[in-house]
């Protein structure tokens, strides 16, 4: 008598060779396409493991480039593939559109003290506490990311330049623009924020990134410590 064969769950998996574990330890771009599916689709059925439930996906669509517009009923018609399930993959075909769509016209250009203002304003002018922001920009002065570094009163030894530069090397940043806000509303900076300042710039010159200013962030008003003299 034939002993019917177990259908392979993704925990009869060794760990190494799990799509989840492979991921973590060795970059999603070790991946094939219907692993990376699987990690979307989390389960499987009772009837099959998710690894073939992706296989079978990608069949039905005849890879990603049909599967990209697939539609909601489309994908709950197959078997295994339920309302939640489908919603996972049409979330991240949605994103993945999202992302691909990105210019970096998108982007917003630094050209002064008043653009940088402008963009943190609305942000951290009704802040309860003290924020200590970094603008990371690339080569056309485009802003690439930010970053809260610290939170809290400034000083000199807490906001260490280590935490501010790191981000910029991870990055590839250009330069910087550091800005922290004054609950107050007064944007008068004190003597620990032009200290602050000055040791951020002569980090900057021996690392080779320049922070261009450090903004402080008042009540619908700003200072720029570069064009205060102070950098």
């Amino acid at each position: 008598m034939l002993i019917p064969q177990k259908t392979l769950m993704i925990r009869d998996y060794h760990d190494e060779d799990k799509p989840r574990e492979r991921f973590i330890n060795q970059g999603a771009q070790s991946l094939s396409n219907q692993e990376l599916i699987a990690i979307l689709l989390r389960t499987g059925s009772k009837e099959e493991s998710v690894i073939n439930l992706a296989n079978k996906l990608l069949q039905e669509f005849n890879g990603l480039r049909t599967l990209k517009e697939a539609s909601f009923d489309e994908l709950i018609s197959i078997k295994g593939i339920g309302h939640a399930k489908a919603v996972q993959v049409l979330a991240a075909v949605e994103v993945g559109r999202r992302i691909a769509n990105i210019t970096f016209e998108d982007r917003f250009t630094i050209r002064s003290p008043e653009d940088g203002a402008t963009f943190l304003m609305n942000e951290m002018r009704f802040l309860t506490q003290e924020h200590f922001v970094a603008l990371y920009l690339n080569t056309k002065n485009q802003i690439i990311h930010q970053q809260t570094i610290f939170i809290g009163s400034l000083n000199s030894s807490i906001v260490h330049p280590r935490e501010v530069f790191k981000e910029a090397f991870k990055r590839s940043a250009a330069s910087i623009i550091c800005a922290h806000n004054h609950p107050s509303g007064d944007p008068t900076p004190s003597k620990e924020d032009i200290d602050v300042t000055r040791r951020l710039v002569e980090c900057g010159k021996m690392i080779g990134i320049e922070v261009l200013d450090h903004l402080i962030i008042g009540e619908k008003k700003y200072v720029s410590l570069k064009e205060k003299g102070y950098m």
